[in-house]
């Protein structure tokens, strides 16, 4: 995917806002992360780019994120709910 490369990161309460080297920004909810979603702002803020920008990393919440696969909307895979189904 072109031009998928992050420059900057920001959060709010809900969202953590990925900025693109082309000047898009991609809001992306925080609950697809339930790791950024639970960590305070600090922790949130000791994120570094890893690929020249391509993926987002946090160290202290061993978060690994593409930015392709946001992109994508793609969210956490490590915790896959199961689905009861009503019977």
């Amino acid at each position: 995917m072109n031009n998928a490369f992050a420059s900057k990161l920001s959060f709010d309460d809900d969202y953590m806002w990925v900025h693109l080297i082309d000047g898009r920004r991609l809001g992306v909810p925080l609950n697809f992360f339930p790791r950024l979603q639970n960590a305070t702002p600090e922790q949130r803020l000791h994120y570094i780019f890893s690929g020249n920008g391509q993926g987002l990393h946090w160290d202290e919440l061993n978060e690994d994120i593409s930015v392709e696969h946001l992109l994508m909307g793609h969210a956490d895979t490590t915790n896959k709910r199961t689905i009861k189904r009503l019977a």
